[in-house]
């Protein structure tokens, strides 16, 4: 059984960095593309970033770009998104999710149901 397990949300001031990490088990991390997927309230979710597990080509939403950066240490089972350069409009829950498809994370009609791992989500909130 796939699980996934977020942790290292919180309150950031604009400008402001935050880490958080995504720890797996269950299943062999290293066949799995590993993302996150933000949804903030009132809007669709979002693919933030992935990274996938062929190669490590990583992916990034043009509204996070050069600001967020990930990161997995497959000895550790475990994925990183640095946020830096925080806005207020990143206020959202992040979710970590794991595919064998790498293109799960570009869906704009993406659900939970539709990744073969999904996690609790951990809240980033942006604001002074």
């Amino acid at each position: 059984q796939l699980q996934l397990v977020e942790s290292g949300g919180g309150l950031a001031q604009p400008g402001g960095s935050l880490t958080l990490s995504c720890s797996v088990s269950g299943f062999t991390f290293e066949t799995y593309t590993i993302g996150w997927v933000r949804q903030a309230p009132g809007k669709e979710r979002e693919g933030v970033s992935y990274i996938r597990s062929s190669d490590h080509t990583t992916y990034y939403a043009d509204s996070v770009k050069g600001r967020f950066s990930i990161s997995r240490d497959n000895a550790k089972n475990t994925v990183y998104l640095q946020l830096n350069s925080l806005r207020p409009e990143d206020t959202a829950i992040y979710y970590c999710a794991a595919d064998r498809v790498a293109t799960m994370f570009l869906d704009p009609s993406m659900e939970p149901d539709d990744f073969d791992g999904w996690g609790q989500g951990t809240q980033v909130t942006v604001s002074s």
